[in-house]
């Protein structure tokens, strides 16, 4: 089968390579639509250090059931899924109390950290245990599946966070989860949200996604704005969706007493916090990692035209221009979202 390879860090080939056999429990899924992530472009110069050629990079997919393993009684052939990007055991303890995020087995698709080494979905066909696969509704498009892991990435970081209806909730970062958090905010019944960014048109794009006032960073005082929205209290819930101190700074300082923090971005490896600020206002810190079942809640939203995740599609290519589609990613001169590659 063909498959768009990283062969080494910032250099990727189309390749054939051997078609995945499955296993016991496995189907094997042709893939119509894989997403790229934003983890997959940091990973390929290797400064994420969870991208180690050679590696078929991709988690974020959807596509048709081709072949069954022993075992498999939920799924058919020619019925269109799409899957979890992390492969679960389903039997832990962690995976028994919902938490498959936090598996002590678990790995991801498309990623290659020195503990293992999984093939993901920049390719024809991947093997897929039947346990972490979701039906597509007939009215959700292979491309829109391609997205329900970020929209469940979102909503599993919202999840996190104890939310009341009157709540006033900040999201800094309106990048791709940013604004999914936003929409599953507004979603869940959060009265104001409040969008912070140092670009424009992504704070423009926040506004259709639910933002009811939208802060650039660069351009003005955003704690100073942020209180004048609230009262001079600050935001009942902040998310930090970057991952870089001084916008976990932000969160902090504009985040009211006895308020919580979602933690989602995780750009930098580490990050300062203004500890005495954390402790003096007794703020409530959630850190979210992946999602852990949300793909289902995910599916319904898009099938519902709830969250409309077109907005965010840049644009689809053939899988043999995977190397230019990541370039232009990773140089980071266009304004682009989401590019799905079809095989």
């Amino acid at each position: 089968m063909k498959a768009l390879v990283l062969v080494e860090y910032n250099n990727f080939e189309l390749k054939d390579v051997d078609k995945p056999s499955i296993e016991p429990g496995e189907v094997l899924v042709k893939i119509k639509a894989c997403a790229i992530c934003g983890s997959d472009v940091h990973g390929m110069d290797g400064s994420s250090g969870r991208r180690i050629p050679p590696i078929i990079m991709g988690h974020e997919a959807a596509g048709v059931i081709e072949e069954i393993g022993a075992d498999v009684t939920k799924y058919k052939v020619g019925q269109r899924v799409t899957f979890d990007s992390t492969a679960y055991c389903g039997d832990c303890e962690y995976c028994s109390n919902g938490q498959v995020n936090l598996c002590g087995t678990r790995q991801v698709f498309g990623v290659s950290c020195g503990d293992y080494r999984r093939h993901g979905a920049f390719a024809e066909y991947v093997a897929v245990s039947e346990h972490i696969l979701y039906p597509v509704p007939d009215n959700v498009t292979f491309e829109q599946a391609a997205m329900v892991e970020p929209l469940a990435i979102a909503l599993h970081g919202v999840s996190r966070v104890n939310l009341k209806g009157k709540d006033t909730a900040v999201v800094i970062g309106a990048g791709m989860i940013g604004l999914l958090v936003i929409a599953a905010l507004k979603e869940k019944g959060v009265k104001t949200v409040i969008s912070a960014d140092v670009n424009n048109s992504r704070l423009e794009l926040s506004k259709e996604f639910g933002a009811d006032h939208t802060i650039n960073t660069k351009e003005s005082d955003a704690i100073k704005e942020i209180l004048a929205l609230t009262g001079g209290e600050g935001a009942h819930i902040s998310f930090e969706v970057v991952g870089l101190t001084e916008t976990v700074e932000l969160a902090v300082n504009c985040t009211r007493k006895g308020g919580s923090i979602g933690l989602i971005g995780n750009i930098s490896k580490t990050a300062a916090i203004p500890l005495q600020a954390v402790v003096t206002k007794e703020i409530s810190l959630f850190g979210s990692c992946s999602c852990a079942g949300e793909y289902g809640e995910s599916l319904d939203l898009i099938s519902n035209k709830k969250i409309n995740v077109d907005k965010l599609m840049s644009g689809v290519a053939p899988l043999s221009e995977g190397q230019s589609m990541f370039k232009r990613l990773y140089g980071g001169k266009e304004d682009l979202m989401k590019i799905i590659l079809v095989p």
